[in-house]
């Protein structure tokens, strides 16, 4: 059997590489882990050989030490691999395959998988509906910034490429299947993003590029990015979107700049709630101020997609009730003015074969927009410091040295 290696949160601002167990068809006690999945036997389950395995903004909100993770939580959420053995349960996905994982663990059999909410599985997480790898609150499933990574339901769950060449040479683009990609593209559709849309989309990470080039794919006319950060907005800039540099002031003003008029069709806010305020407050953390700006930049009757994470439970809050979710959000404009919001994870699988396919016949180059960067598993945490710092990419770490040989 082989070893393996796994990037290890151990506290606030660090983690380290660590050797761990090679998984197994059975849940195990550990940090983070709900007592009641302790001991929950896994047939239905594959374990992967990690191709590419993402750094992502909603792991660093727990490196922050910004949730309740507990030392020693294993991470990683965003998990392409190639199946190395199956549990007995798993009839239809083969030793061999090379499969994106979605970040959103699911069954496929309650109420929720059926009607496509796989964010808000009901049997995963014995706290609440939804589930996911390596993350906070979310039942304890093991992450996979690993060597090795073990995926339950696995007939259900993976999205085999159906050509393992081709997929080979676009694996950074398709490594972004798992999360950012399609949680991007959820926002943009949740917000009603079509033919001649005007967009404005706060936040220049990764999920905001993502989001950026997914506005593009679904013929937006005009895609505005709002950051602080002035190399993410060049990236931004990079593949034809406009942007705001909100260290100036209200994005209101300068949208009216490039538009003419000071509102947008529709807006997504892929930020959350570390946000911070704009112009003079650019300094400091106002964890509403993206809401509450998007519901000022968009026009009446238009749509906010709100993928951005916010959580409840911040314990480097600012305020007691931020410490808890409760935000100071202005409902009233919102509710004057008609919008529509949609808030939650991503149901990853509504939307990822498409994107795959979108991928395999180069209708979009993800990768490109979003900077995807590889590097070894050893230096994940230099990547963590790196994207924390504000770095303009998206680290992908290559745990066996297989992105190189690809490219």
């Amino acid at each position: 059997m082989p070893g393996n290696k796994a990037v290890v949160y151990e506290g606030p601002g660090k983690v380290e590489v660590h050797e761990t167990g090679y998984p197994e068809f059975e849940l195990k006690d550990g940090p983070g882990v709900n007592p009641a999945n302790v001991g929950r036997k896994l047939p239905h389950a594959a374990i992967l050989k990690t191709v590419a395995t993402n750094i992502c903004g909603s792991d660093q909100h727990m490196v922050r030490g910004r949730t309740t993770a507990p030392p020693g939580l294993v991470l990683g959420h965003e998990i392409t691999g190639e199946v190395v053995e199956t549990g007995r349960d798993v009839e239809f996905v083969k030793t061999g395959d090379l499969v994106s994982v979605p970040f959103n663990i699911s069954c496929g059999r309650c109420r929720n998988c059926k009607e496509r909410n796989t964010h808000i599985c009901e049997n995963v997480n014995p706290d609440r509906p939804g589930s996911a790898y390596g993350y906070v609150d979310m039942g304890g499933w093991t992450g996979g910034q690993a060597d090795y990574a073990l995926v339950p339901y696995a007939d259900w769950n993976l999205l085999t490429f159906p050509d393992k060449d081709q997929a080979m040479e676009k694996i950074l683009d398709l490594a972004m299947l798992t999360d950012i990609f399609p949680t991007g593209f959820h926002g943009c559709v949740s917000a009603g993003v079509g033919p001649g849309s005007t967009v404005y989309i706060a936040g220049a990470g990764p999920v905001g590029l993502a989001a950026a080039a997914s506005a593009f794919l679904l013929g937006a006319a005009v895609v505005i990015v709002g950051d602080l950060n002035k190399e993410r907005l060049a990236q931004a800039r990079s593949f034809g979107c406009e942007t705001v540099d909100v260290s100036r002031g209200e994005p209101r003003d300068q949208i009216e700049e490039l538009l003419g008029v000071p509102e947008v069709d529709c807006a997504v806010d892929a930020v959350g709630f570390e946000a911070r305020g704009h112009g003079r407050e650019s300094g400091e953390e106002h964890p509403a101020t993206v809401l509450n700006t998007l519901m000022d930049v968009t026009r009446a009757g238009g749509a906010l997609g709100i993928p951005g994470l916010y959580v409840t439970g911040d314990p480097g809050a600012h305020d007691d009730a931020a410490k808890h979710g409760s935000l100071s959000i202005r409902i009233g404009l919102g509710w004057a003015k008609a919008h529509s919001f949609v808030t939650g994870q991503c149901p990853v699988m509504r939307y990822n074969r498409q994107l795959m396919t979108a991928i395999l016949h180069d209708r979009v180059q993800i990768a490109k927009a979003v900077n995807a960067t590889p590097i070894p598993l050893d230096e994940a945490p230099r990547g963590y410091h790196e994207f924390d710092e504000g770095a303009a990419r998206k680290y992908v770490l290559d745990p066996h040295g297989l992105i190189p040989k690809a490219a």
